[in-house]
């Protein structure tokens, strides 16, 4: 938890940091990202911003080049009270500019585009959402910090390093992850959701990740970065947590398969969201960043393993579909 002095120089900061490069006759745009279905109808996210911030993909840039690209991802200037119009439905958007709209259900599986426009413009912006097949059979809720993408994420330094001097034609990812979600999702069949302590600044550029790596695409819950009484954005638990919750409601008939790493508590949050969601969990897998587990780790994946609930553990999920007794 902040002081309230900490709080109001973190907002002072924040503040300072999203007036850079802002400019008054900026017309607002929006800032699209995946979108799910739920039993209340198909839910479209996006953001309202002064203008697009994104990143160039180019193996041959200089790491200096990369560092000011990702740089500029972290200076976000948003929009506040804007109305945003789609299929007869309104919205506006929230203090830092993020605007929720959910519409009735179109019938249709797989990726659909819903034109979503600003009041006042005439141009649509089209807003991803993904509606599961009706044969889905289970889905999956993969972390991806060092789950999916190298990261390092359990250093701190690495990881900074990893993140701001790499671009997403450069940075890699896990084959081993990459091969466990395509046999879990079947072709599209079952949904796979992403649900990250990245800031939403990054959606756009981890989609251009996943597209190079050929990371199967999915919705991605990933963290607001504003001052909140919890302290810099909501903590790394909590918004997993949540996140969690909200796509296991979203999708009430559907069991999951959690992935993770043991680098960042996420067998801490794993479990507890076995405990919260009986039987609704069929397996869980963790890959280990870094040699053994610690305390804290082993004691959540034997929680699990308590609550019946089949828990992989190792440096590579390699092996993870036979230890759940999948072919």
């Amino acid at each position: 938890m902040l002081t309230p002095l900490a709080k109001r120089a973190a907002r002072l900061i924040e503040s300072g940091l999203e007036r850079i490069g802002d400019r008054e006759d900026d017309a607002p745009v929006l800032d699209p990202y995946f979108g799910y279905a739920s039993p209340d109808g198909l839910v479209l996210r996006g953001r309202v911003l002064t203008h697009l911030r994104r990143t160039t993909p180019d193996p041959q840039t200089s790491k200096w080049t990369n560092l000011r690209q990702m740089a500029k991802l972290f200076i976000t200037d948003e929009v506040a009270g804007v109305t945003v119009t789609a299929g007869g439905h309104s919205a506006v958007s929230d203090a830092e500019g993020y605007v929720t709209l959910t519409l009735p259900h179109t019938g249709q599986p797989g990726w659909t585009q819903t034109p979503v426009t600003i009041d006042g413009q005439t141009d649509a912006t089209p807003f991803p959402a993904f509606t599961p097949h009706p044969d889905a059979a289970h889905l999956v809720i993969s972390d991806i910090d060092d789950t999916v993408i190298e990261t390092g994420a359990h250093n701190l330094a690495l990881n900074l390093w990893m993140t701001f001097t790499g671009s997403a034609a450069t940075r890699q990812a896990h084959d081993d992850a990459v091969d466990l979600i395509d046999a879990l999702a079947q072709d599209g069949r079952n949904p796979v959701f992403y649900v990250s302590s990245s800031p939403w600044n990054l959606h756009n550029f981890l989609d251009q990740l996943f597209t190079h790596e050929g990371v199967p695409k999915g919705p991605m819950f990933l963290r607001d970065l504003g001052v909140t009484e919890e302290g810099i954005g909501a903590s790394h638990g909590t918004h997993k947590g949540r996140a969690i919750d909200t796509i296991l409601a979203a999708n009430p008939t559907l069991p999951a398969y959690l992935l993770g790493d043991s680098g960042q508590k996420d067998a801490t949050v794993y479990r507890d969201a076995v405990l919260r969601h009986p039987g609704r969990i069929l397996g869980v897998a963790l890959r280990e960043p870094a040699p053994g587990e610690g305390d804290d780790d082993q004691d959540a994946i034997a929680a699990i393993a308590a609550a019946g609930v089949p828990c992989f553990h190792a440096p590579s999920f390699v092996g993870a579909r036979h230890h759940w007794g999948l072919p």
